[in-house]
């Protein structure tokens, strides 16, 4: 089968087409497979790929293959799905790193990861969603912010950010938005209150402010501002990042917290609903052949359009 291997740490030019034999049914106790149709770049395959986890994935070196989100169709049958049934979901890569990523044709899963897809939702939509929501509402839970407290979300013209945005909102909670120019009506819609646009933080904590001179009462910080992010934060409150080493350092009795998203299929099959039913919006930048994953990082590190890019398998 067909797969991309992150042949050595750096930039897009290392991903390479190979070769690996197809699992069978039964290789792994407990896994089952499912043909892909799609995976979803997440920026946690950019910066695995270049390298910035390289401390943090033990004895795991290249070659390995990268890639979280999947859509397809499931071979072996599980209890309440059966042989082909569409599904969706995400593979833990870092708690696995096993080095068995989405970016292949068949792969081996838990079948506690799987959800199943609504009809009238297809397969490029279903990738883009399963790690970015699943995310955004854990790291949401992780700020335990009461219902109309102040959250800045940065990122928020992002998939993860978007769904930060819908999920916060709809927990009555008052949404600040750092995002693209010109998303601004649309993240309305979505539920946040202000819109900032992005760029140099401190422009953006300068808009914070005016907005709210006493700060906000958390952050989750989907642009990874990293640590300096941390001063748009009030004393006590709460800070949630998406990456180890964007983390900052507590200070004034802020929660300082992060988030690595779990699987839970439960929540997953909900949300795919939500989808489904228009309750919940993703957005899907570009769908490009898995033969142009190097170039669908590139367009993912340059910003080519904001949104998850889907490579169709």
């Amino acid at each position: 089968m067909r797969v991309v291997e992150v042949t050595a740490y750096g930039g897009p030019e290392v991903l390479s087409m190979a070769r690996r034999p197809e699992p069978e049914a039964g290789d792994v106790p407990g896994r089952v497979r499912v043909r892909l149709k799609a995976a979803g770049v997440t920026q946690a395959d950019l910066r695995i790929r270049a390298g910035h986890y390289a401390h943090a994935v033990g004895s795991l070196k290249p070659p390995f293959v990268l890639g979280t989100d999947f859509a397809g169709k499931l071979l072996d049958p599980v209890p309440g799905m059966a042989a082909g049934t569409r599904v969706a979901g995400f593979v833990p890569w870092f708690e696995e790193l096993s080095g068995h990523g989405t970016y292949a044709e068949v792969i081996q899963v838990d079948p506690a990861w799987l959800a199943p897809i609504p009809d009238d939702v297809d397969f490029t939509v279903a990738a883009s969603v399963p790690l970015a929501a699943i995310t955004a509402q854990q790291g949401l839970d992780r700020l335990a912010l009461p219902e109309g407290a102040t959250v800045l979300v940065t990122g928020a013209s992002g998939v993860v950010g978007r769904f930060a945005v819908q999920f916060a909102a709809a927990a009555g909670l008052r949404v600040v938005a750092v995002a693209h120019e010109g998303d601004e009506r649309e993240l309305k819609v979505l539920g946040a209150e202000h819109s900032i646009p992005r760029g140099p933080l401190p422009e953006v904590l300068t808009k914070v402010l005016e907005l709210f001179p006493e700060r906000v009462d958390g952050v989750f910080d989907g642009a990874l501002f990293g640590p300096p992010a941390l001063a748009a934060v009030k004393d006590g409150g709460a800070f949630v990042a998406l990456a180890v080493d964007l983390t900052p350092t507590p200070e004034r009795d802020i929660r300082v917290q992060t988030v690595f998203g779990r699987p839970d299929a439960a929540r997953l099959k909900e949300i795919l609903e939500k989808v489904d039913e228009r309750e919940l919006i993703t957005r899907v930048a570009d769908v490009m052949p898995l033969e142009e994953v190097a170039e669908a990082h590139r367009r993912a590190e340059a910003g080519h359009r904001p949104g998850r890019i889907v490579l169709m398998i």
